[in-house]
């Protein structure tokens, strides 16, 4: 028999600043083997911690500890007349998985987009090769919705693992 333990989600802190910065690089190593340079993403983390427009975290915790996150960008769209909540950033401690940590976290986020008038949904990217991630994101309700990301990145922060 599985023990579920209760997770608690909340907005995150400037006290959260280096778990989220250390869960951001172990993600981009683990998921898309890049290594980030550790200080610009805890530059960029406080950034985001300090000014929520441009971006807003999510910390699960089981017993005080920090065991997982999300973070929520915003998308106009024009054609819905809303915004899109944009889920990145997602990480769930390696000894936390697959106990609902996740699934906390985005009951939780789609609860808080369903109150706010003029969100108009949630959409995240995942890698094409993540199949257990994508599982998982099914499993809450989310599908395939048929675009395709294309970027060009100006920035000298990701290197290849």
């Amino acid at each position: 028999m599985m023990i579920r333990m209760t997770t608690a989600v909340r907005t995150a802190r400037a006290a959260d600043l280096e778990t989220i910065a250390d869960f951001n690089v172990a993600m981009a190593l683990e998921a898309e083997h890049k290594r980030l340079d550790p200080d610009t993403v805890r530059r960029g983390v406080a950034a985001a911690l300090a000014d929520p427009a441009k971006g807003r975290y999510f910390i699960a915790e089981r017993d005080g500890r920090v065991v997982g996150q999300l973070m929520i960008t915003f998308e106009w769209s024009d054609w819905r007349n809303g915004v899109f909540w944009w889920i990145q950033s997602v990480y769930v401690h390696p000894q936390a998985r697959q106990s609902g940590v996740f699934t906390a976290l985005f009951r939780h986020l789609a609860a808080q987009a369903k109150s706010q008038p003029g969100v108009c949904g949630l959409r995240l990217y995942v890698e094409d090769g993540n199949t257990r991630a994508q599982a998982t994101y099914r499993r809450c309700g989310m599908a395939d919705g048929g675009y395709r990301v294309m970027e060009i990145d100006y920035s000298d922060a990701v290197r290849p693992a």
